[in-house]
């Protein structure tokens, strides 16, 4: 099953197991090695993107995660692009955005 995955991609994005899979045969590890790998992975990202982290986590050749902490806003009277009435925008409570940066490594691959 995997040998097919590798060969030809397919319309569907691989699952779990297959990405197990897969990782594990061409890194000559056990399925649960890799396992334990991708979930200290995701603790490593919480941790670093958590409030007392310093916000940002950097996978080299691949990606940068960051955390854009936004304020909240008013409510405020504005007018609105599509119908040019005067329109009331909601108030949005303080929220934390977590972004994704490629990496010149990522954009090379595709």
């Amino acid at each position: 099953m995997a040998k097919k995955a590798e060969a030809a991609p397919s319309a569907k994005p691989m699952t779990k197991t297959e990405m197990l899979t897969v990782l594990a045969e061409s890194n000559g590890l056990t399925r649960k090695q890799v396992s334990d790998l991708i979930d200290s992975l995701g603790e490593l990202i919480g941790k670093n993107l958590s409030k007392k982290g310093p916000g940002v986590v950097n996978i080299p050749g691949l990606m940068k995660i960051k955390v854009v902490r936004k304020p909240a806003t008013k409510e405020r009277t504005g007018i609105s692009p599509f119908t040019k009435e005067e329109t009331i925008f909601k108030a949005k409570p303080a929220r934390n955005v977590v972004k994704i940066l490629p990496l010149k490594g990522l954009k090379d691959m595709v």
